[in-house]
């Protein structure tokens, strides 16, 4: 009996340490989406890009390199450096300005066209750089996700 009293008082203080250890927190990829895109009087398009960080921790976010695809087009390279400190489960938005090629701009004036019943298919995938608020070093997290933009009623030149 004093041999199983020992063990089982060895085993309960085996567990009060390890319940006494930091937490570690779970890191997932983010997810990026537009959140706007504006077409410029140049031709250009102002991207807002939306990272949601999914994470469980709080996540420094400093670049991404990837690719944005509207319809079945050839797509667009996205790349950025940034500073952005977001903290778990919110999000931030990223500015970014990209040149369409000619059948994306077709694409999309045809879409304007119908007004706000428009709507064009796009997909956006690549990696990011981030660095989870319990590790040292940034880590690439991939990224991948598809949505739509339609024309926002009343604004010119602006889709959601």
């Amino acid at each position: 009996m004093p041999r199983l009293l020992r063990y089982l008082a060895l085993v309960l203080l085996a567990s009060v340490l390890v319940a006494c250890g930091k937490p570690r927190k779970s890191v997932f990829p983010p997810t990026l989406s537009v959140q706007q895109l504006v077409v410029a009087p140049n031709g250009m398009w102002h991207l807002t890009l939306r990272i949601q960080n999914n994470s469980y921790a709080g996540m420094d976010f400093t670049a991404l390199d990837g690719q944005l695809q509207v319809a079945e087009l050839v797509p667009l390279r996205l790349h950025a450096t940034f500073q952005r400190d977001i903290p778990a489960f919110a999000s931030d938005v990223v500015p970014l300005d990209v040149l369409p090629t000619p059948p994306m701009v077709k694409a999309l004036a045809a879409v304007a066209a119908k007004g706000s019943a428009g709507a064009l298919g796009y997909r956006i995938d690549g990696s990011t750089t981030a660095k989870p608020e319990q590790q040292t070093k940034p880590r690439e997290f991939p990224f991948s996700g598809h949505d739509w933009l339609s024309p926002v009623p009343g604004v010119a030149n602006t889709f959601r």
